[in-house]
């Protein structure tokens, strides 16, 4: 059996005298779609933004304890937050997009962090916006405001950005909540595609989703760890949705 990718120990989140998460200890392995599910309030986006130390961006928020990725500690002083964040990035529920436009989006993280050189830059956006199967809807208005696009392009957008970095892991929150089913089939398929090059903790209020894309998942509650398992396990102990 494979080492696991996270390792949570002891790993708890809190808000003045609120826990946001409770003395979580969980693996999560290095392989597929991790799916994290709970009703609304159950500290699954704290969950997820904790394992790229976005969680503590918030004022007020206080970490205890600790999580491994792979053999580094997360909440080490000598650990490069942007770097971290460059290996684990991010898709949240709502778009989030720059005003600049749709070349621009996809290439800012790549000449923020200065990965590659800027006549790498074209085909590097090039290939993040057919990984996220947006390459033919945009190839003739990459110099267009991205804000032109529809809902459902421009989360596809967040996410070439997001894979143009060429991370390890995506972390997705509820990555379509906002989009209608059309365009939710288009970031499933993705998923299922993604799944065989990077690890994927999804974030999902939709247990039928859940179970379509996870491979294994844990189920919170009031910020607690209820069960972790594979998704029939867990889905035997959640509240239908």
């Amino acid at each position: 059996m494979t080492d696991p990718l996270f390792r949570l120990q002891q790993f708890s989140v809190s808000a003045g005298s609120r826990d946001l998460l409770a003395s979580i200890t969980l693996d999560i392995p290095a392989e597929g779609v991790f799916g994290i599910i709970g009703p609304s309030g159950a500290g699954k986006s704290t969950f997820l933004k904790s394992l790229n130390r976005l969680a503590e961006l918030t004022p007020g928020i206080r970490v205890r304890g600790q999580i491994y990725y792979k053999s580094f500690a997360l909440y080490d002083r000598a650990t490069d937050p942007d770097v971290l964040r460059s290996r684990i990035g991010m898709l949240f529920q709502q778009p989030v997009i720059f005003p600049a436009s749709i070349h621009d989006n996809v290439i800012f993280g790549l000449k923020r962090l200065g990965l590659i050189t800027r006549r790498e830059l074209p085909d590097a956006a090039e290939q993040a916006l057919r990984d996220a199967a947006l390459w033919e809807e945009v190839k003739d208005r990459l110099h267009a405001p991205a804000r032109q696009l529809s809902t459902g392009q421009q989360q596809r957008l967040c996410l070439a950005r997001t894979l143009a970095c060429r991370p390890d892991v995506l972390l997705m929150d509820e990555p379509t909540s906002a989009l209608d089913p059309r365009a939710t089939g288009a970031i499933e398929e993705l998923i299922h595609q993604l799944k065989n090059r990077l690890t994927i903790v999804l974030v999902t209020h939709h247990h039928a989703q859940a179970a379509r894309l996870c491979d294994r998942m844990a189920l919170l509650d009031s910020g607690k760890l209820l069960v972790s398992g594979l998704p029939l396990e867990v889905m035997g102990h959640a509240a239908p949705t």
